[in-house]
């Protein structure tokens, strides 16, 4: 009888397909629905979707998004400073303002977009608190 207790199937689980939530989750919007809005402000995650009613407080997106925009910069970035001195040649504090400027334009940019794909990725995997099983 034990066996039989392991045997059993579990409830259908709906799939939840990756890259449509990602892609949702870019544009800041539910996972699910799509049309919703995720963040409340500039990072704050909201409880429910306010259309779908999906509950999304369970993410855990923490450092994860700080990190990827800091690899994601970092990566685009340095090359472009190697390449622009070495062509360009300019004053070092034109050089320093136009670099300060863009890494801080394009973090801001992407900080909120990556937390969005972070939830969206938890979600569409049935990641911490996203469970199937209601």
């Amino acid at each position: 009888m034990e066996h039989h207790a392991a045997t059993q199937s579990a409830a259908p689980v709906e799939d939840r397909p990756t890259w449509p939530a990602v892609w949702k989750g870019w544009r800041r919007k539910c996972p699910k629905c799509g049309n919703g809005p995720l963040l409340h402000g500039y990072l704050k995650v909201r409880d429910t979707c306010p259309v779908c009613r999906e509950e999304l407080h369970h993410h855990r997106a923490d450092d994860g998004p700080a990190y990827l925009t800091i690899l994601i910069v970092g990566h685009l970035m340095a090359p472009l400073l190697l390449v622009v001195f070495e062509t360009f040649r300019p004053e070092p504090l034109i050089l320093f303002t136009i670099f300060a400027v863009g890494c801080t334009a394009l973090s801001l940019y992407l900080l909120p977009r990556l937390k969005g794909v972070i939830v969206a990725i938890q979600w569409s995997r049935y990641m911490h608190g996203f469970s199937a099983v209601a």
